[in-house]
Formats: structure tokens, sequence, C-alpha cells
């Protein structure tokens, strides 16, 4: 099978504008988002609707799609740019342009998860290791079937632990935090693009609840590496402290 990535990238963020172009350890953000998905990806883009962003890349020897700036998710951006771009791959892997830290294993977990002909789509969850990270709505959380196959996302505490305190939730269930990198089967990728937004959806704001009601599958595979992801200016100066830590 061929993989490729697709890093979408836009300048106006509300909490971070510019966000891809600030500096972490002497490169942007972007740069080390796209060196740390080509360390494992013969063919990896940043796809972004902004010229600032194109052309460091370029300059630092990446490869930049120009896409549209009305693109409502990261997923309609990776479709534009994955039709321009022509590409033959059989697998798009979808890296979030603000996960600098993104690791080698969780690439080839991703990619491991196609080995199984029923995936269509794959992501990756991480065991939460305290009750309140668990709690906490903007960590949605993943409950999967015996085969790995994710069966909801919420960003409420699911399942609920009859008879417990939820306090010792954790020791009577692996609660699973999910980490949002996807990775899609081509035709997939162009299908669930075209979907309108589901009530499900609309109800968490979580995107992923569109496909799962619509009835595509969606295999989940396990990592024990935590992201670092950068929403704020305070997120990287943190990312800064661990990368000099690391």
């Amino acid at each position: 099978m061929k993989f490729i990535g697709i890093i979408p990238a836009r300048y106006a963020s509300t909490r971070f504008p510019g966000k891809p172009l600030a500096i972490l350890g002497g490169k942007t953000v972007i740069q080390r988002v796209y060196e740390q998905a080509s360390s494992v990806l013969e063919e990896a883009y940043v796809a972004t609707d902004d010229e600032r962003i194109f052309n460091a890349v370029e300059a630092f020897g990446g490869r930049a799609i120009m896409t549209r700036a009305d693109h409502k998710s990261g997923t309609d951006r990776i479709e534009e740019a994955a039709e321009k771009i022509g590409t033959n791959a059989d697998v798009i892997i979808n890296i979030q342009g603000d996960e600098p830290f993104i690791q080698q294993s969780q690439i080839k977990t991703l990619m491991q998860l196609f080995e199984l002909p029923e995936t269509q789509i794959g992501t990756l969850g991480k065991r939460f290791d305290k009750m309140d990270a668990v709690t906490n709505p903007n960590s949605p959380k993943i409950v999967c079937d015996r085969k790995g196959f994710a069966l909801y996302f919420s960003r409420s505490v699911i399942p609920f632990v009859r008879g417990q305190e939820q306090a010792a939730w954790l020791d009577h269930y692996p609660y699973l935090k999910h980490l949002g990198l996807y990775a899609y089967r081509r035709e997939v990728l162009r299908e669930v693009t075209q979907l309108p937004q589901s009530p499900l959806e609309l109800a968490e704001s979580l995107e992923q609840l569109r496909w799962l009601e619509n009835g595509y599958r969606i295999r989940v595979g396990l990592t024990d590496v935590e992201t670092v992801g950068i929403d704020t200016p305070e997120d990287l100066r943190r990312a800064e402290e661990f990368l000099k830590n690391r």
C-alpha cells in the first residue's frame, strides 16, 4: 500500500494567529511537523490557504499546496489538496499542523491499521492515567469494540461505571483518550467530505461522529506517546520547555 501525509495549516487561527510560522527551537512549527512526517513517509505535503506558509515550506525544501480559504475542517482541506496533487496513494494520513512532536511510532501505528481490509478510517487512542483528565470535556473519549473499531466518541465520560465512586472508575475500565490524528482510504476521504453535518456531530462538536453515523468503520490504534499540541502562545512556551528537557 502507498501512504502519503498531508498537513493542513492555516494562518488565521483565532487563539494563535500565524501559529504554523511560530518559532520553536529555531525552526517554525510547520517545519518541525513536516520533518517528523517525512521521517516516516516518502511523500508529505503542507496544505495551506496562506502564501506566507506556502513560501516558508518551500524555503525549507518542503512540498506545499495552496487550497481554498473557506474550508470548515482540515479534512476538507486535505481532500482538496489530494485532488490537486492527483495522488495514487491508497491511504492519506491527516497530520495536524500544530503537532511538532508527532512520533514515528504513531504514524507507523496508523499505517498498520490498514492491514485489516475492513479499516476505512484510522485514528489513535491513548490510555488515560488520571480521572480528572477523563472528566475534561476537551479530551474526547473513545469506546471500541473487541476488534478495535470505534463504537462512539464523546466529550462525556463514557462508559458510566455503575456502583463505584467516580474517583475509582479508572480502576474498573481502561478509559481511552482520542488523539486527533487520522488516516483515510483514498475513496473514503472523497466520500466523507461530501457528507452533511450529522446530529451527533453537531451535538458533541466532533467531526468523526458524522462518519460513524453514516456507517463508516474507524479503527483505533493504541499509542503510549502523549501529543504536545500548540493551540495558544502559552502552549508554545510549554513546547519550548518540552524541547529543552527532551
